[in-house]
């Protein structure tokens, strides 16, 4: 129901001609994601640390699911960092989708860098009881 197009490894920073021509001169981070299997559909559960509503992009083209998000760096006021482990840059990353999910009922949403995406089954790819009638 669903491909990885980032042939990297998750968490790992993306190879810059894979990720196309960007515009801003950052590194990007391929986000890392679980995939829930229901009954009725697929929940995505991404990790955008950094990022809010704002700032993500989620789109699908064609069959391509492709998220991405802008992340600005901290502002640290007064102080002057000594040491940081934690490199901040923008995150991308894309799904193939198959024909068993229902792209117009597709939903999103966002709290405290956790982008959560709800994919349902379309109606075909449903499991649904058959009954059994006596003659």
């Amino acid at each position: 129901m669903l491909t990885n197009d980032n042939a990297l490894e998750t968490g790992k920073e993306l190879n810059r001609e894979a990720a196309g021509q960007r515009t801003r001169d950052r590194q990007v981070y391929t986000p890392r994601v679980d995939i829930l299997e229901k009954q009725d559909g697929l929940e995505l559960l991404v990790e955008l640390p950094g990022a809010d509503e704002g700032s993500v992009n989620v789109t699908l083209e064609k069959n391509v699911l492709k998220i991405e998000a802008q992340v600005d760096a901290p502002d640290y006021g007064a102080y002057k960092p000594a040491h940081i482990e934690y490199g901040v840059g923008d995150f991308s990353r894309s799904f193939t989708l198959s024909e068993e999910i229902d792209r117009d009922g597709i939903q999103a949403s966002m709290k405290d860098g956790l982008l959560h995406l709800s994919l349902p089954k379309a109606e075909p790819a449903k499991t649904r009881k058959i009954a059994i009638q006596s003659n």
